[in-house]
Formats: structure tokens, sequence, C-alpha cells
């Protein structure tokens, strides 16, 4: 009895740190949990990724949760190392994107344009598409003529599709009044002058109305990546601590 007593006398693990962090980890695995809305990157299969970024996350909250419960310093160590290497890869992507800008920018293009030629053959990629070009109020990358790149969507002669020089729906400016979408509000559009398309279909580029977006928003874009950068900091900081407490409480065996 005795014995039991000295090994906590002078040191003990708190109890605050410790279910804080396995709190910190429930949060943060739900935060990252939706992570199958990432699609299409230029040809490399989303379920991939998908199952990549999710197996890190899940040993990563794994460690963690386990970790702060058993008070295991080597799952601790583990969960504080990992974070703090993804917490550097995301500040070095960062700044890799600030010093590329440019190259981001073509590399934009290349990706929508990918995407373009690909709209029908995935209902994932589809939907994001839409998704964006509804968002951001767009139509293809630079203009709604570079859906030429898709083959049901190409103005040239031998092209049967009932879609040949459309749009898709996600492109068509909305009819506040319409309570169903009109899937074929884009057929022919093209076929228009350059002054008629624009009061059926959004005529700017989703490359250009993303680079406003970000500027009209990049206080809040800004946030959210300090947010997430001092939510990660802040768990290191918290298995460290945790980490400090169980070796001092060990000390004393």
């Amino acid at each position: 009895m005795n014995r039991k007593h000295h090994h906590y006398k002078g040191a003990e693990v708190s109890c605050c740190v410790k279910y804080f962090l396995f709190g910190f980890n429930i949060l943060f695995w739900g935060v990252l949990a939706n992570l199958s809305s990432i699609t299409d990157l230029g040809g490399f299969d989303p379920v991939w990724l998908f199952i990549v970024v999710g197996g890190v996350m899940f040993v990563l909250g794994f460690a963690g949760c386990i970790g702060a419960l058993r008070e295991n310093t080597t799952l601790l160590k583990f969960f504080s190392v990992f974070l703090g290497l993804i917490f550097f890869l995301e500040l070095t992507a960062g700044i890799l994107a600030f010093v590329f800008k440019d190259w981001i920018k073509d590399q934009l293009n290349f990706f929508i344009n990918n995407n373009v030629k690909a709209y029908r053959d995935d209902i994932d990629l589809q939907n994001l598409i839409d998704f964006a070009q509804e968002y951001w109020s767009c139509c293809g990358a630079h203009g709604p003529d570079d859906w030429n790149l898709n083959i049901y969507f190409n103005c040239t002669e031998p092209n049967p599709s009932r879609e040949r020089c459309g749009v898709p729906f996600s492109c068509c400016v909305k009819d506040p009044a319409e309570d169903v979408i009109n899937t074929q509000c884009g057929y022919d559009v093209r076929l228009k002058l350059e002054l008629d398309r624009q009061k059926y279909i959004y005529t700017k580029g989703c490359v250009g109305q993303f680079e406003k977006w970000l500027q009209d928003n990049l206080i809040i874009v800004a946030g959210i990546f300090v947010g997430v950068a001092l939510l990660q900091i802040f768990g290191i900081c918290l298995a460290q601590n945790l980490v400090s407490d169980v070796k001092a409480v060990k000390a004393n065996w």
C-alpha cells in the first residue's frame, strides 16, 4: 500500500490534459472524416487517395486516443511527431504555392481541362465540376468554349451527341422562379452569339472566378489555415505535456 502511494508522490498525470487530448483527437478525427468528396486528379483514382488519406487519419487518431487513455508514451510521441510532420508539410506546401503561384495556376488549368474531358466518365467528378461551376458562377477553365474538349459537347460536325455545341446545366444562369433544375438548359447555347450567350449561361472561366473568390475571401481562407495550424500545434503541445507527466510519475516509481 505504501509503495503504491510512493508512485504518485510529488508527480501525477493530469486528467485534464489526458482527456482533453482524447477529446482533441475525437474532434480532429471528425473534422477529417468527410474526405470521400476528394475526386479525380488528372487520371489518379480518387479511391486510392481516399484510402491513403483515410488510413493516415485513422493511424493518427488511433495513436492519439489510445496513447492518451493508456498513457502510452510511445504512441503519444508517435502522434506528436506525425502531427508535426503533417504541419511541416502543410507549411512547405503553402510557401511553395506562394512562390510558384504561376505554376499552380497552370496546373489548375491543366486539372480543369483534363476533368472537362472526363466529365461524363465519373459521376463523382461530374458532381464536383457541377458544384464548382454553380458555386463560382463560371463555365469551363477560361470560358464555355473549353467544353469543346469533351466528346459530347464539342462542336465538330461528326459529333452525333444531342449535347453538341452545348454546356452542362451547371453553366446555366439560374432562374429564381424555377423550382426544378432544367438539365437541358445548356443545349445548343454555344451556337449563339457571344452577347446572346450571357443571357443563358455564365461566360467567365472558373480559373478567373476562383482567383477572384480567393482575393475576396483572403482573410477567411488565411484564418482557416491559421486555425488548423494552431489546432495542430495545440495537439502537439498536449501530447508532449502528457508525455512529460507520465515520465515524471514513472521517475518516482
